[in-house]
């Protein structure tokens, strides 16, 4: 039986205290089930954010969407998780992924790594993580036990392979980073094959993890095709493979249409991929708000 639907709105603006409380009161106000905050400069620090989150909020859940694990000792990460999920009540899902933006670590002063060390890095967290929160000399520890619940964010093979032996939650972009880390989509195909994969590496797991993905545009319209390359035009940090319209109209990280349209396909992709757990960012927040009603409970 498929899982039922939850949404998330990762939270890309900082801002100060009372106009940070005012945006997640309206997120949970929306509907949403987790506000989650990224891990790139230029945006809000996610553990400060996160606390300030739960403590403006009653019902979500909060998330990391996601850390870049070379940003971070494994030792000082397990501290800063426990203090965030002490502090939310225990409301806290981590987030993690090798990091993709080569330009950020050059700015920090830290090292990029080729992607298997990247990926090594990533396990080695993740393995201590797991190993000083079953330590009785670690503190703090986190309310939720053993630790909680993680969520992994990528694509490749290796980083799939991390997913299913570790996530409770694994997280599809639905595109892959160029050299510069700027994304680029898959086709509806090429996810699909990405999704087989995961399952494939996940095969011997006793419990299924539950599926996210990232939604880019949210773009409400009566006319879907019309709508279509003005909207894919308007996102400069992404690019699209030379596709037909139908194909377009495909992708599956864009929602453009009716808000029936736009439930349905989430529908659709919850039955081809496995997709239950939807995240959109900031600037979608509203409009996907009426898409939530709708499949409120499915």
């Amino acid at each position: 039986m498929a899982r039922s639907f939850r949404f998330g709105v990762t939270l890309l603006t900082s801002a100060a205290r009372e106009e940070w409380r005012e945006k997640c009161r309206r997120a949970e106000l929306l509907g949403y089930d987790v506000i989650t905050v990224a891990d790139h400069l230029g945006r809000p620090a996610p553990f400060p954010s996160l606390v300030a989150a739960a403590d403006a909020t009653e019902r979500p859940r909060l998330g990391t969407f996601v850390l870049d694990s070379g940003f971070w000792n494994p030792t000082l990460l397990a501290r800063e998780v426990a203090t965030t999920d002490q502090l939310t009540d225990g409301r806290l899902e981590l987030g993690l992924g090798t990091g993709y933006m080569k330009a950020e670590h050059d700015a920090a002063g830290l090292p990029f790594g080729t992607p298997g060390e990247r990926v090594a890095h990533l396990q080695r967290t993740i393995e201590e993580l797991d190993k000083l929160y079953g330590s009785g000399d670690f503190a703090p520890q986190p309310l939720q036990r053993p630790r909680p619940p993680l969520l992994v964010g990528g694509n490749g093979d290796r980083v799939l392979k991390l997913t299913a032996r570790h996530a409770e939650i694994a997280a599809f972009t639905g595109g892959r980073a160029d050299t510069d880390g700027k994304p680029i989509m898959l086709t509806a195909a090429q996810l699909e094959e990405r999704v087989a994969a995961y399952r494939r590496f996940a095969a011997d797991r006793a419990e299924p993890a539950e599926l996210n993905l990232l939604i880019y545009m949210v773009v409400p319209t009566n006319d879907r095709r019309a709508a279509l390359w003005p909207a894919l035009g308007g996102i400069p940090y992404l690019t699209i493979p030379d596709l037909t319209e139908d194909e377009a109209l495909e992708l599956p990280t864009f929602l453009i249409g009716t808000v029936r349209q736009m439930a349905d396909q989430l529908r659709a992709q919850r039955e081809r991929y496995g997709f239950t757990y939807i995240t959109v960012v900031e600037p979608a927040m509203e409009a996907f708000a009426p898409v939530i009603e709708e499949l409120r409970g499915e």
